[in-house]
């Protein structure tokens, strides 16, 4: 990887994240990428759960920022610039 680029969380790549569930157990999330969520003053990321999560496969979990130990990059899908729609301006 060159050092000039960095690494963002795109949407629809495949990361295994751990995060914080109790004081002595990680709680392991392996999904894709959906993008992120604001709950109240904190941001977290949106996780569509894999198969390995059994019933909850399909779901989508929201982890917070601040409880994320690592994610691994699985699976990196390609970053497209979305185009902005133009808007309505008032005044």
């Amino acid at each position: 990887m060159p050092n000039n680029d960095f690494v963002v969380l795109t949407k629809g790549s495949r990361y295994r994240i751990t995060s914080m569930e109790t004081r002595d157990k990680p709680l392991v999330t392996h999904g894709v990428f959906r993008g992120y969520a604001a709950i109240g003053p904190d941001d977290g990321v949106c996780m569509e759960l894999d198969a390995s999560h059994a019933e909850l496969s399909g779901k989508v979990r929201i982890i917070p920022s601040h409880m994320i130990i690592a994610i691994d990059i699985v699976e990196q899908a390609e970053e497209t610039k979305e185009k902005e729609k133009p808007g309505t301006m008032y005044g």
